[in-house]
């Protein structure tokens, strides 16, 4: 019998791909998504789909009690610059509906969550490649929502019988290569996506924000991984939670840093469009470099990233786009 997992916010970029790669390894999936930022285009037939909020306690609960072997957690408000102007919100959205959905877990007998973390607990950069024991301080607001739902996770683990993947990503970029995700991400404040905007004439211009970084050509260097190599990770995370139920939080990186205006080279070489630019002041809080160590990942979840290429990555958001 398939093991089931239960996707909370499986209709968005990163979710529904995730979901793609649960189905292709045999899990049966349930999508719980309240469809603000997901879109009904990125959910699939051999999925069900439950609309709902992480907000509504008693859906959670009923949802739950049909019985799950594993959860992802997805879905969290992810705007830094928003975060900041209305933590507020994040406090609601973030911390209380991913407690929320632990009490629903506990209560339903739900043993193991795969949580969306983020790079951003990290903060600025203390030494370089950023590995799991580098200090945690983050930056905005939106950081410190992913590093307390980590650390209620530690305690519920310590105190109940509750297991935890939390995955801090880097930059998520792409989309799958064979063409299956239909739905573009919405209103996302991302290099790639930007860029994209400028060249298919939806904005006039990207912002550069400085180009005097300690970097080689001035701007600021991200690690940028490939959003299906994000999803193996998931269907990896479960797999280990379900066989050795221990939990941990790692890395999901490529080690390698890409600037942005390698970004925008390499999107002209894929592409043949120019893209128009400009540079910009630079924005409070951006490090020079964000780069990752990611053995950790690679020695608990047997993960490591296969795409690797910069312009193999733009050929897949390009493809999304020519379509």
């Amino acid at each position: 019998m398939s093991k089931k997992v239960l996707v909370i916010g499986g209709a968005g970029y990163i979710g529904s791909h995730v979901v793609k790669a649960l189905l292709e390894n045999g899990f049966a999936v349930t999508v719980y998504d309240n469809l603000s930022t997901g879109q009904e285009c990125n959910l699939f037939d051999k999925a069900e789909f439950v609309r709902g909020d992480i907000a509504d306690e008693a859906l959670l609960h009923k949802v739950m009690s049909a019985g799950f072997d594993a959860v992802v957690h997805l879905a969290a408000k992810k705007a830094v610059g928003e975060s900041m102007e209305h933590p507020q919100i994040y406090a609601k959205n973030n911390i209380n509906g991913a407690v929320n959905i632990f009490n629903a877990m506990i209560d339903c007998g739900v043993k193991n969550i795969v949580f969306s973390s983020t790079a951003a607990v990290y903060g600025t950069p203390q030494y370089l490649p950023l590995d799991e024991k580098h200090p945690i301080n983050p930056l905005n607001f939106y950081g410190f929502t992913k590093i307390e739902i980590e650390r209620v996770m530690e305690w519920l683990s310590r105190l109940k019988d509750f297991h935890y993947m939390a995955l801090r990503y880097f930059n998520a970029v792409g989309y799958a290569a064979d063409g299956s995700i239909r739905g573009k991400e919405q209103n996302s404040q991302n290099l790639l996506p930007i860029v994209m905007d400028v060249i298919t004439g939806r904005r006039e211009k990207l912002l550069v924000f400085g180009n005097d970084y300690n970097t080689p050509d001035g701007t600021c260097l991200r690690d940028y991984i490939h959003v299906e190599d994000l999803a193996r990770a998931h269907v990896a995370a479960i797999k280990h939670l379900l066989q050795a139920p221990q939990s941990y939080s790692v890395n999901l990186s490529t080690g390698k840093g890409t600037s942005v205006l390698e970004m925008i080279a390499a999107t002209e070489r894929v592409t043949g469009r120019k893209v128009n630019y400009e540079f910009a002041p630079r924005r409070a809080g951006d490090p020079d470099v964000v780069v990752a160590n990611n053995d950790k990942a690679k020695e608990i979840l047997g993960w490591s990233p296969r795409y690797t290429d910069i312009d193999e990555i733009i050929k897949t958001t390009w493809n999304l786009e020519e379509k």
